[in-house]
């Protein structure tokens, strides 16, 4: 009988890299990779990821509704009480499990490439599905320098709003980005002083954006933002910080303690620290959609081919290329050899098919500890060879978003770049 849940694996933490070695010689350059399942315990689940609703709380009430998914993740999540491995993504070969951090330790550049293992010895970026029924609190993500002071990293991040995971738009389909132009630092000093009395009204001086699926948006550290309720597919930096500004959501309170989490104990009392934390002069851009707002790029015009490859998030940070993503569409009973510069985490969110072969299915419905078949880790030179993806449906299409580490896209287009699909 077919192993299909993943607490019936046998755990390897010894012969890594030969298992690894092993598996990408076999698939040519694919790891299988088992569902990561993180709960929130400050948010209310949007139910659009495909858990079974029997078991959205099924790390107990107390640590609060799965409401996301990670993928291809070597990162931990920052959650208090949380399990050992929990936001870790874990192989599947066989009949065994190991963690992608093991495989990523075990073979460095044979897996992520030399250029990302020598400047980082990890794989440094993860993604996920964020998924709520409503927005949550006004926030910002450290910078570097500013999370390096708790001994963490800073987190720029990504979205796009896949519309396979977005039929209902839910409570609020609305983001707050940024200030608006002209607020100034004794406003939001005063946000953070009235904590305790009710509203702190730091939305009064900000601006909602309507979410549009198929669109997405990259935000810089120190930039505010209250994500709206559409599923997010979120590229990010491997870190979990963050600053709530927020007081009140829906009428639920939001606790000084995640204000002030990432921050060194002796500031938690500061607010001129606190308030300094924000990257002033992009918070008020008055032209902050322009430099933030994404639509997709197609990467090559191969609609006759049968498939079509898309950019859905680029662009740089202060010049820098932290993530790259791509959407991929291969039309019923076609086929698509796709060539990349870099490793990347796939997730299948629409049709069958097969990846180099493997099976490649996006389930409509997975319980807690079910394995699947709609999420890889492709090796470098996996991608740079090449990855056939087959669709064997007659009438679906068959869709999978990848993401990509730190400049590894040289030629992925600038922000701004879907206005006249060229870069």
């Amino acid at each position: 009988m077919a192993i299909n849940s993943v607490t019936e694996l046998k755990s390897v933490e010894t012969n890594v890299q030969s298992l690894v070695e092993g598996e990408l010689s076999r698939t040519g350059g694919l790891l299988r990779l088992a569902p990561a399942w993180v709960p929130r315990s400050f948010l209310q689940p949007g139910l659009r990821i495909k858990l079974h609703p029997d078991d959205t709380y099924a790390y107990g009430l107390d640590r609060g509704g799965i409401d996301e998914r990670w993928f291809a993740s070597t990162t931990e999540t920052a959650n208090v009480g949380r399990a050992d491995d929990e936001g870790l993504s874990y192989c599947v070969v066989g009949d065994s499990k190991f963690t992608l951090r093991d495989a990523v330790d075990s073979c460095g550049a044979a897996l992520i490439g030399s250029s990302i293992w020598d400047k980082y010895g990890k794989w440094p970026v993860y993604s996920k599905f964020f998924d709520n029924m409503g927005p949550i609190p006004h926030h910002m993500h450290q910078s570097a320098e500013q999370a390096a002071l708790v001994g963490q990293e800073g987190k720029p991040e990504s979205y796009y709003f896949p519309p396979q995971h977005n039929n209902v738009g839910n409570n609020f389909p609305y983001t707050f980005m940024g200030l608006e132009p002209g607020t100034t630092k004794a406003q939001v000093r005063k946000c953070i002083e009235d904590w305790n009395k009710g509203d702190n009204g730091i939305l009064d001086l900000s601006k909602a954006y309507r979410l549009k699926p198929g669109t997405g948006w990259l935000i810089d550290p120190c930039i505010l933002h209250a994500p709206g309720s559409l599923c997010t597919y979120e590229p990010q930096w491997g870190s979990d910080v963050f600053g709530m500004y927020q007081n009140l959501v829906e009428g639920r309170e939001v606790p000084w303690s995640l204000l002030v989490k990432d921050m060194p104990e002796s500031k938690h009392q500061d607010i001129d620290f606190i308030v300094d934390q924000l990257d002033w002069d992009k918070n008020v851009d008055p032209n902050f959609k322009d430099n933030h707002y994404l639509e997709p790029v197609p990467v090559a015009d191969t609609r006759d081919e049968g498939y079509l490859d898309r950019w859905i998030v680029y662009g740089k940070v202060d010049q820098m290329q932290y993530f790259t993503a791509k959407e991929l569409t291969v039309d019923p009973g076609c086929s698509a050899l796709v060539k990349d510069s870099g490793a990347y985490g796939l997730i299948c969110v629409q049709g069958s098919g097969t990846i180099n072969g493997e099976p490649l299915v996006s389930p409509k419905m997975i319980r807690f500890h079910e394995l699947t078949e709609d999420e890889y880790f492709c090796s470098e030179e996996g991608a740079k060879k090449g990855i056939t993806f087959s669709n064997t449906s007659g009438t679906e299409p068959l869709v999978c978003l990848r993401y990509f580490g730190p400049e590894v896209n040289p030629d992925a287009p600038a922000m701004g770049a879907y206005r006249n699909n060229s870069f």
